[in-house]
């Protein structure tokens, strides 16, 4: 320890003094992680445009921080073997698209965190002629695979792709510290994720977050999670969070294995140990991040694409972020899910409710429940949550649910959610007869109310259907029976209105009329015929309505077609995409929506 301090002066005297500001670790944090990349993120033209390009939405997602591929050039492509540190041209992009992406990021309120692979090296052209900076054979650790390593031996586990690095080495520490201060800070950097942090002692770590001063420092504690001594395995996140002095916090490994287990075999009781988060959000919350996946975990742009090392099952992701989005810690996104997985806005309803509701990085949590087949909990009094198979609800007054998907569902205390009212056409094509029309019926599914949301939905509480407003009232024939028409039902007729009508009246629409049709009728004088948004043909019916979102699941809404006189119902569709499981169409709310009855095609059109 004397010669560590020793040197630590010697670092600390090589650089201007800072002032020490809190990081995100440091204090009751609101913030949210965002990891802007994934394995293949780096066969794109300039994956730094991508991130660039979407800083709008990536700061409306409510993302405070957004964790950088490694950007230093390297000799493998993903740049977890990195070569020379001070080039800043990688696969990912030129050091000005990275620059500039970092500051459109910036102008939206956004940080950018930035993956420091400082373990290991590679040489330039060998396995040490290290240049820019310039090492000898001392930067490497002594026991080290290559046969020319001088320098002290290894503080941490071993690598053995590329040189360990030996941090003891005062030059090597002042040009570690001057790489992060002036090239990584000077592009706009100002947050820190340290990458294989076994590999050398965390007090390094620590020593080079004290001397950068970053607003965000996590480090990556990847080791074997024995399901059966699980303190063991978060013990060693806490040590490395001690071993940095507090400068850092550590990624919640041993919440991710949990969640891993309770997904995979319906064992929620992981979650759990004496009432308390079983991982290491249940010792030491405020120094975690937690996360679903990652970059390494799980896969990329779609379900067994990427690594794949330890993903949750695809089709549990979400509860995965119910539990992270709605707990202590700082939760990490991964863009994957985000943007590739169109999994945007049932992730924004989440993070939403965390900001509204105030949950931060040291809330409480009471567990509820955890046993096969549920996990339920209460979060700062104000927060429910369960996820699992198993139908739970809050108990107690002034619970309103504020979302929910396929085993699970998030309620918030207070007044009722406010109406949330936008534009919603439904398209879909079929070919009728004289005297026979189209109407639409839909909603909620009975038993996904039931099982997920704890709802009981019956045709006169109408818990399952939702608020519409009719846009188009100039149909002669349909008219009388859109009046009174309040609701996206299962039922058909509501009571007040027209004994004539079925469901939701839809209006027939066309793309052209040829002239032997005799005059032309459009949806904007006569109420059907030539519509502007039909672009894709004849026999299209349309239903035009003001759709209140807030009752949707997370945006989407099922239905299906109804046609009187003959044909009634369509089959059932098996839509891909689909939030959970149903023989209907799903609709998103506030978009154009594009259906063939009878057909399980789908298609959403932004207005």
């Amino acid at each position: 320890m004397i010669k560590k301090i020793l040197m630590a002066a010697a670092i600390s005297a090589a650089v201007a003094p800072i002032a020490q500001a809190a990081t995100e670790q440091n204090k009751s944090s609101s913030a949210i992680l965002l990891q802007g990349f994934h394995w293949h993120s780096h066969t794109s033209s300039s994956w730094y445009n991508t991130i660039n390009s979407n800083a709008q939405s990536i700061a409306d997602l409510g993302v405070t921080h957004v964790w950088f591929p490694p950007p230093s050039d390297s000799a493998a492509p993903e740049g977890y073997l990195p070569r020379q540190l001070n080039l800043l041209d990688s696969q990912y992009g030129s050091e000005a698209q990275l620059t500039a992406a970092i500051a459109a990021l910036k102008t939206k309120g956004v940080n950018s965190v930035a993956d420091v692979v400082i373990n290991h090296r590679v040489g330039t052209t060998n396995w040490g002629d290290f240049t820019n900076p310039t090492w000898g054979t001392w930067a490497v650790t002594c026991d080290d695979e290559w046969p020319s390593s001088t320098g002290e031996c290894d503080t941490g586990d071993g690598y053995a792709a590329a040189r360990d690095l030996n941090h003891v080495n005062t030059t090597v520490q002042t040009d570690i510290t001057n790489w992060i201060n002036q090239r990584l800070k000077g592009v706009g950097f100002s947050g820190i994720r340290y990458d294989y942090s076994k590999g050398y002692s965390p007090y390094y770590a620590g020593l080079y977050a004290r001397v950068t001063n970053p607003d965000f420092c996590v480090g990556e504690i990847w080791t074997d999670l024995n399901y059966n001594n699980v303190n063991a395995h978060r013990q060693q996140l806490m040590d490395y969070v001690n071993g940095t002095s507090g400068a850092c916090g550590a990624l919640d490994i041993s919440t991710k294995g949990l969640l891993n287990q309770a997904l995979s075999y319906n064992e929620y009781h992981r979650l759990s140990i004496n009432h308390a988060p079983a991982g290491g959000i249940g010792w030491w919350a405020q120094k975690m991040v937690t996360f679903v996946d990652n970059h390494d975990t799980g896969p990329s742009e779609s379900c067994g694409v990427g690594q794949n090392h330890w993903p949750v099952p695809c089709d549990k992701v979400m509860q995965g972020y119910a539990y992270v989005l709605t707990h202590p810690g700082i939760p990490s996104l991964y863009w994957a899910h985000v943007y590739d997985w169109g999994l945007y806005n049932n992730i924004k309803t989440l993070v939403d409710i965390r900001k509204a509701q105030g949950i931060t990085s040291t809330s409480s949590v009471s567990i509820a429940a955890a046993t096969t087949g549920l996990y339920a909990a209460v979060i700062d009094n104000k927060v429910a949550m369960k996820i699992g198979p198993n139908a739970w609800s809050p108990s107690g007054t002034g619970w309103v649910l504020a979302a929910s998907g396929s085993n699970y569902a998030v309620w918030t205390k207070g007044a009722p959610q406010q109406t949330d009212y936008k534009r919603t056409v439904v398209f879909v094509y079929g070919v009728t007869s004289t005297g026979q029309d189209m109407f639409i019926r839909g909603g909620i599914d009975h038993g996904y109310a039931s099982s997920v949301l704890g709802k009981t939905c019956t045709e006169t509480n109408y818990e399952c259907a939702i608020p519409i407003r009719h846009n188009n009232l100039l149909n002669a024939t349909t008219a009388p029976w859109k009046a009174n028409d309040n609701y996206l039902d299962w039922y058909g007729r509501e009571s007040a209105q027209s004994s004539a009508a079925q469901g939701t009246a839809a209006d027939w629409t066309t793309d052209l009329w040829p002239s032997g049709w005799g005059a032309l009728r459009t949806v904007a004088v006569d109420g059907y015929g030539v519509a502007p948004l039909n672009v894709y043909g004849q026999h299209y019916w349309m239903m035009d309505v003001d759709m209140d979102c807030s009752k949707t699941v997370n945006g989407w809404f099922e239905l299906k077609t109804f046609i009187s006189n003959g044909p009634g119902w369509e089959p059932d569709v098996n839509q891909s995409g689909k939030p959970y499981s149903s023989g209907n169409h799903f609709g998103q709310c506030g978009k154009i929506n594009v259906f063939q009855r009878g057909s399980s095609s789908a298609t959403f059109v932004n207005f």
